[in-house]
């Protein structure tokens, strides 16, 4: 690959998005905006009067940045104006009509403060001199909260699960979390999809992850559920964001904090099925804060059941295939971290970071095989499989952030990521007569590692518009060196003859480049709209020599609107998002722990490309929340699983990966939330698409056959939660999958369900709870069909996930609150295609928000 022509790329599109509005923007110097896009200043009517003054700390008397300053007209009780304090605490209202008014200030961590009989004459300017504003912290261990915050809200372009609240995921994993948040789709194995689709991203924190790159179910179980705080599914991403991920975005926010001292947190639980410690503790002191914590978790105990009856024509020659299967898998995971932010000044503050993620998890198989030619029996044979997933990964960051004045702001962002990861097997061979016969071991080594560069600008355009732009560098290189090694019974292994070795290297370089622009009306309705330019430089070759892809770029729009109506939100999206493969769409090692499914990947795979459409509503009726989304997703060059029988074992049916596919859905997503008590919420939620899909395989004869697949998936689940006195709280959940239609095939439902009560004691410094999940099921069958002109496939997976964990939590230390400081952000890597699937497979970003 040319590198120049791809350093010459970022140079382009770093200057043709910054030059130019570096050149025309206003300095820091300028006064600071009356109001934020959206906020009630946004109406108000026009007058000759002014309002200024200060906000300040009556403890320290340091001017208070970005406190919030609502004007409202005394005898409606209406806001008509509204602005931020500066970097200073100080404020101004201008343009105010002569009347009587009261003004709100309010901050996190700060009482709110009201300032009544203010009244106006025509072209007065009123200064209201210093207020002082008052800390509530003093009362913080004294205050008994009598309501609760959504567990689930809605913002103009996602959809925010309030994690923290959830008591029976405590011990648990982010899978345990996700399978309750509505949209999103979890299947037993972990494998994650949204509206039907496992073409999403899955960020941490606003950063990516190589290991998520490789497989989003392994990494989920790296993250533990008591340090969610929340959930973030965007399904109508701004050009902010990386142009990946075809369904949408989902974001998974850690509980972090802005408190003075030092703390720490002990998590532990343990159960039937797993158990997990996790440590995490804080420092902050003036303008240097630290961060430390481990989480460590082991699985065990988890039993699956296989039956596979399929039958395959090659040549002629039809062939049964009657399998069963016992097997188990244990595993841990852990991940730690380390933290450091700087104040270099009032305006300016420094991150760094770097987290390791470790995963070892074993898995063993007993597999016993039956073929039968044209009717007659053919062969016994058992196999004995031993596999390992291993993994580590190293993520470290360090970033920038220059804020000029609140929605001005500068960032640049670092980022090195590399997961070093190993999926080997080891087969023991037995004959008819249960004699071992000969060993087998499949080697598959991959190193995925990428650094990443960005630069983000915004800026507002008077009081109603912002506009955002910047520029993205990401490098990226895979390598993958498989081999297949035997052996007699006893002695040392040896390669093994007719079976598969070899190496991959595959860099990918991609230059990007995005605008976007928001304008709020005077009647509340908002446009956000921007473009995204990426182009893709790929090198790839195996030892055979170079694989021709050839480099490609792409052009991604988007579009988001919103308006209120009488307490009615209608929100309208577009946008195009674009789909690269990832390492197991890639990866060309020949997988054959079962040698009668055998799965490859394919390094000739190209991005696939669509186009998202969504229209929603939502409203609330007293104390209900409802909210319907209509929505549709065009996929051309789709990135498919293929299925056909294998020219040299008899029997087997071989998958790989092929852009043969095009696929369409179209459906609805309702969601209803009602708080039944300030103490009681219920919520129910469904999602139902149709789809079709459309591809090409091989017929009877081995020639080209397009082949297609329709039907209607359907979802849905229920959720409960409740606080009681002396701090008692209780949470039921249940989940149920429909049938799922795939392009050869349709593989079957299944259901979930968990039941937690928790206890809090020492003035909420600690908890005890009990959750149980799947209690009155002993196993569930997850039951596939799959078909072509070439094989019928029948497969049952019987898994045993009957749970109960007792959780602990303590925390330690003694904390003040402050201001929070606006921290530099972060890279997000959202453009690679992560693992699909498995044996039981199945308007705008708020202003200033983290760059995407």
């Amino acid at each position: 690959m040319n590198m120049n022509k791809f350093f010459l790329a970022i140079i382009i599109l770093a200057v043709t998005f910054t030059v130019p509005a570096f050149a025309q923007f206003p300095s820091a110097g300028n006064a600071a905006p009356k109001a934020l896009p959206g906020t009630a200043g946004d109406q108000s009517p026009k007058g000759s009067a002014k309002i200024s003054g200060t906000i300040v700390d009556s403890t320290t008397t340091k001017g208070i940045e970005f406190a919030s300053i609502a004007l409202y007209n005394k005898a409606t009780g209406q806001a008509v104006d509204g602005t931020m304090a500066d970097e200073k605490g100080k404020f101004e209202l201008e343009k105010v009509v002569a009347g009587e008014y009261k003004i709100l200030i309010s901050f996190i961590g700060y009482a709110n403060k009201t300032l009544n009989n203010i009244t106006l004459a025509k072209g007065q300017e009123l200064n209201l001199g210093v207020i002082k504003f008052a800390s509530n912290t003093k009362t913080l261990e004294e205050v008994t909260v009598t309501g609760q915050a959504a567990l689930i809200e809605e913002k103009v372009d996602r959809l925010v699960y309030n994690a923290e609240k959830d008591i029976s995921s405590k011990g648990g994993d982010a899978s345990d979390v996700l399978r309750k948040v509505p949209l999103l789709t979890v299947d037993l194995d972990g494998n994650v999809s949204l509206r039907g689709s496992q073409n999403i991203k899955v960020l941490i924190n606003n950063k990516p992850s190589t290991i998520i790159a490789t497989s989003v179910s392994d990494a989920l179980k790296q993250i533990p559920a008591d340090q969610i705080k929340t959930v973030e599914v965007i399904t109508s991403p701004s050009s902010k964001y990386d142009a990946e991920g075809s369904a949408g975005i989902i974001n998974i926010i850690t509980k972090k904090n802005s408190l003075q001292g030092l703390n720490l947190n002990v998590d532990a639980g343990v159960g039937n099925r797993g158990s997990s410690l996790s440590l995490n503790g804080s420092y902050r002191k003036g303008k240097a804060g630290f961060n430390i914590g481990g989480f460590g978790r082991g699985n065990y105990n988890t039993i699956t059941k296989t039956n596979l009856d399929q039958t395959s024509i090659v040549n002629n020659v039809t062939t049964l295939t009657r399998q069963s299967g016992d097997g188990s898998s244990k595993g841990l995971f852990g991940q730690y971290n380390l933290g450091f932010d700087y104040d270099l000044a009032k305006n300016q503050s420094l991150t760094a970071g770097v987290r390791y993620g470790v995963r070892n998890f074993t898995s063993q198989q007993d597999l016993v095989t039956r073929l039968f030619k044209n009717g007659d029996p053919d062969l016994t044979s058992s196999r004995n499989v031993d596999t390992k997933n291993l993994s580590g990964t190293v993520d470290a960051n360090v970033d920038y952030l220059h804020t000029f004045k609140p929605q001005q702001e500068w960032s640049i962002s670092t980022l090195y990521s590399r997961n070093d990861l190993t999926n080997d097997f080891d087969a023991d061979l037995l004959n008819s007569s249960n004699q071992l016969t000969n060993r087998q071991k499949n080697i598959n080594k991959n190193i995925n590692q990428e650094f990443t560069f960005q630069t983000d600008y915004q800026t507002p355009i008077k009081k109603n518009q912002l506009l955002e732009f910047g520029g993205k560098g990401i490098f990226r290189e895979v390598n993958s060196n498989y081999s297949y090694l035997i052996a007699e019974s006893t002695g040392d292994y040896r390669p093994e003859a007719g079976q598969p070795s070899g190496e991959l290297t595959y860099h990918q370089n991609i230059a990007a480049g995005y605008t976007s622009y928001t304008y709020t009306t005077k009647k509340r309705y908002t446009f956000k709209g921007g473009v995204r330019y990426e182009h893709t430089f790929i090198d790839a070759s195996t030892q055979e020599g170079q694989i021709g892809i050839g480099n490609y770029g792409v052009l991604v729009p988007s579009v988001n609107a919103s308006k209120t109506i009488k307490g009615t939100t209608l929100k309208l999206g577009y946008n195009r998002r674009i789909q690269r493969p990832g390492l197991a769409q890639l990866n060309p090692n020949f997988n054959t722990a079962n040698p009668q499914n055998i799965t490859i990947g394919n390094p000739e795979l190209r991005p696939e490309l669509t186009n998202n459409f969504e229209l929603g509503v939502s409203k609330n009726i007293k104390k209900t929340f409802i909210n319907a989304t209509f929505f549709g997703r065009v996929t051309n060059n789709a990135i498919s699983q293929v299925r056909q029988p294998s020219d040299t074992l008899a029997g087997a049916i071989v998958t790989t990966y092929e852009n043969v596919g095009k696929q369409h859905a179209y459906g609805i997503n309702l969601f209803a939330n009602l708080a039944a008590t300030s103490k009681i919420n219920v919520g129910i939620f469904s999602n139902a698409f149709y789809t079709t899909l459309a591809g090409q395989t091989a017929d009877a004869n081995g020639m080209p056959q397009n082949i297609s697949n329709s039907g209607i998936n359907v979802s849905g689940g229920v959720f409960s939660q409740a606080t009681f006195k002396n701090g008692w709280g209780a949470q039921a959940f249940g989940f149920m999958q429909g049938t799922q239609i795939q392009l050869q095939g349709r593989q079957g439902g299944f259901g979930f369900y968990t039941l937690g009560v928790k206890k809090e004691f020492g003035n909420k410094k600690g908890s005890v709870g009990l959750a149980a999940e799947n209690f009155l099921s002993r196993r569930y069958n997850i039951h596939t069909e799959l078909n072509s002109a070439q094989f019928n496939q029948v497969n049952d997976v019987y898994l045993y996930n009957r749970g109960v964990r007792l959780t602990f939590t303590y925390k330690i230390g003694k904390m003040t609150m402050e201001a929070p400081r606006k921290k530099a952000k972060s890279v997000n890597n959202d453009d690679v295609k992560s693992e699909g699937g498995s044996q039981t497979q199945s308007g705008p970003a708020p202003a200033g928000g983290q760059p995407k």
